[in-house]
């Protein structure tokens, strides 16, 4: 089985993803969040760093796993019980874990929101939804019955969407941020849209979009955020010669 260094795969996806200059929330710690022994012959994919998908990589004999939600989001401090069997399954078995967070969102060709965009069969993408100093959505325009739309969203995350539809029948103006945005419905609307998709929001967002006018969708934060581990993986597959799993372990938010 050919075998490629941890350091050059670390390398290519923090200079690919930029990491070092986009902006991101203190837990995300974009990039290598653990090491294993310095080798990488099999990669794993899954959206969450957590015990559940660590034990899932290892049962398939990998030793890199991408996520996008990684594993210091909150503190980890003292490592005991659950946490110190999470940090015991990595070193025990030579598991190396890279994540990437708004950097995966953003990439125009390997991130989540643009694979979302092409899943949903929408052209011309344009930036969309600034958030930290850099744009992190895309939006285009578009001329797309309500309907088609949701059954669209459907067939991609294999269940129906949630729909607030305070917009117009007819989506002329549609803008995409995977993950949880659902709170920033004014931010979006702000930018011209009139459907917004996304991956959750909060109940009073009902209301909220009756008053701004707007078409919501909700999608799932997870079923939105697979895109983007998948791509990059199947982009370091293909460059390193290195098979490569999705590990699907949904939430169900």
């Amino acid at each position: 089985m050919p075998k490629t260094l941890l350091k050059d795969i670390v390398t290519h996806c923090d200079r690919t993803l930029k990491i070092d200059t986009i902006t991101d929330y203190d837990g995300a710690l974009n990039g290598l969040q653990m090491e294993n022994n310095g080798q990488v012959s099999r990669i794993a994919a899954a959206v969450d760093a957590s015990l559940k998908t660590i034990r899932m990589a290892i049962d398939v004999k990998a030793d890199l796993l991408i996520v996008h939600h990684g594993l210091f989001w909150s503190p980890q401090q003292p490592w005991v019980g659950k946490k110190r069997d999470l940090i015991g399954e990595l070193i025990d078995n030579n598991l190396a874990v890279y994540s990437s967070h708004l950097p995966l969102d953003i990439h125009s060709r390997l991130g989540n929101n643009a694979g979302f965009f092409k899943a949903l069969k929408l052209t011309k993408p344009k930036p969309f939804f600034e958030e930290r100093g850099q744009f992190i959505g895309l939006k285009t325009n578009a001329r797309l019955n309500r309907k088609i739309l949701h059954e669209r969203l459907k067939n991609i995350i294999g269940t129906p969407p949630i729909l607030l539809p305070g917009g117009p029948p007819v989506c002329k103006r549609i803008g995409i941020v995977t993950g949880g945005a659902g709170s920033s419905l004014t931010k979006a609307a702000a930018e011209g849209v009139d459907t917004f998709i996304t991956g959750e929001g909060p109940h009073w967002t009902a209301a909220l979009a009756e008053e701004l006018g707007i078409n919501v969708f909700y999608g799932g934060h997870y079923a939105t955020e697979t895109f983007g581990v998948k791509a990059l993986s199947a982009h370091l597959s293909k460059k390193y010669s290195l098979p490569w799993k999705f590990l699907d372990h949904p939430t169900g938010l």
